[in-house]
């Protein structure tokens, strides 16, 4: 009886301690909200002050509280500093250049003005990888206001499809910094996410894209702004082929690498001293790092532009870079506070039993998260943060980290509306009204973010 009676107070204690955990992570995330919300306080802040209350609702000492904030900062940015500041460099010189115009023009004299929607579907979806998302639409802006004013149909049937491919890109494919900071936390293979996003993104881009756009520019009609600048200064681009080679050099690298260094790929059919080399080229700041020096010199000293300039764009690339590097920090501080307080391991358990897909946990929590606070980077960063300790049982493989990341950046791009900057920056550029916006660009995220996640289950089914 004693024995049972000792057994029975172990079970109540661990369910105790369950409740304490559950408790105190619904308490962070809730304190992140209300700060974001409520006190407009910055992402990054709120995300430490969120995984300190929940070190301190769980029990944890406060001596090992401070040493996993540092260790959750330290661990994380250790590749995320260098992927994202490399990568936002490399999409400066790109921009600089006229590299975006170049490609985009490139498409639409291949595609023709019958299928203009697919071609900037396209433009959208490789630009993106090395351009921002915001930066990028608003280069090709004059493009597809071109476009409607030469055939007077709805500026939505070619807006949408570039803002398709663009958004798909910046939340599927590294190196944009989204992916990478949620691979990062998720400790997923860059390579295999780079492959799954590709995968996911081109049906997500086709449906969400050309096919909306055909759908929503019948019931709204928008006519591009009165063409004020009649000039129409021709500028000189470089060719599209070198724009095409230098975006695709750190994305063979990596994806090369993961591949030569798969169980697929045998001992015997490459060396281990070429597998090593190569995982060194493939490493994504490596890749990122040849891709950097090959923009630097043939689409800046090449093309007559000076070294003091080339300085001053890839300097101030820094800034948007510098943002992203300490939220994706403060997200791997969630993360650790969730896996030292024994959190994730209450969770991955608890999940287990009620039989909840992980896939649809990520996407959840960053679609809760995007819906709420607007941010599809802050969504993203803390729904890696809650979902990584839920890893830890060793038994998930690197496919299913990787699908991981899709799952959760389909999350974040769900249901664009007002407290998302990404809105208003459409609606101004488009000569959107609010509802008029709601009905195009916010429907168009949402099919985006759907498309995203079923694409993802049916890749998980084969793979």
């Amino acid at each position: 009886d004693a024995q049972e009676s000792r057994g029975l107070g172990d079970v109540y204690k661990r369910q105790m301690l369950d409740y304490t955990l559950l408790i105190s992570v619904f308490t962070g995330i809730l304190v992140l909200l209300v700060l974001i919300l409520r006190f407009k306080i910055q992402a990054f802040i709120a995300l430490l002050i969120a995984s300190i209350v929940v070190g301190v609702v769980s029990g944890m000492p406060p001596k090992e509280l401070i040493t996993t904030i540092q260790q959750g900062m330290g661990n994380t940015l250790g590749f995320v500093a260098l992927v994202v500041g490399l990568g936002a460099m490399f999409g400066a010189i790109l921009e600089h250049s006229g590299g975006a115009e170049a490609l985009a023009t490139y498409f639409l004299s291949k595609f023709g003005e019958k299928r203009a929607s697919w071609a900037l579907m396209l433009a959208g979806f490789f630009i993106a990888i090395p351009v921002f998302f915001d930066v990028a639409f608003i280069i090709l802006v004059p493009l597809i206001y071109s476009l409607q004013r030469k055939t007077k149909k709805s500026l939505l049937l070619y807006a949408i499809p570039l803002l398709a491919g663009l958004a798909i890109t910046h939340a599927f494919i590294p190196p944009t910094p989204g992916p990478v900071a949620v691979a990062d936390i998720l400790k997923a293979d860059l390579g295999w996410v780079i492959l799954f996003g590709f995968i996911t993104g081109i049906p997500t881009a086709i449906l969400s894209g050309p096919l909306f756009a055909k759908y929503i520019s019948k019931r709204i009609h928008i006519d591009a702004p009165e063409l004020v600048d009649n000039s129409n200064q021709e500028k000189a681009y470089p060719a599209v082929g070198l724009i095409i080679t230098i975006i695709g050099i750190p994305i063979l690298l990596i994806v090369a690498n993961t591949i030569l260094n798969s169980p697929f790929i045998s001992e015997d059919l490459i060396g281990t001293n070429n597998k090593e080399w190569m995982a060194m080229l493939g490493n994504p700041f490596v890749a990122l790092i040849i891709a950097n020096l090959i923009a630097w010199y043939l689409l800046g000293i090449k093309r007559g532009v000076d070294k003091k300039e080339l300085l001053k764009i890839s300097t101030k690339a820094m800034a948007p870079a510098g943002m992203i590097i300490l939220l994706t920090g403060a997200g791997g501080v969630f993360k650790q506070t969730l896996i030292n307080t024994g959190t994730g391991d209450m969770l991955a358990s608890y999940f287990s039993d009620v039989g909840i897909s992980l896939l649809f946990f990520g996407f959840f929590i960053a679609a809760i998260v995007r819906i709420l606070q607007g941010s599809a980077t802050v969504a993203m960063i803390t729904a890696a943060g809650i979902t990584a300790p839920l890893l830890i049982t060793g038994t998930v493989t690197e496919i299913d980290k990787a699908l991981l990341v899709i799952a959760i950046a389909s999350g974040a791009s769900i249901m664009s509306h007002v407290n998302d900057s990404g809105f208003w920056l459409v609606g101004n550029y488009l000569n959107l009204t609010e509802k008029e916006t709601f009905r195009s660009w916010t429907i168009m995220t949402t099919i985006l973010a759907l498309v995203g996640l079923l694409m993802v289950h049916v890749i998980a089914l084969f793979v």
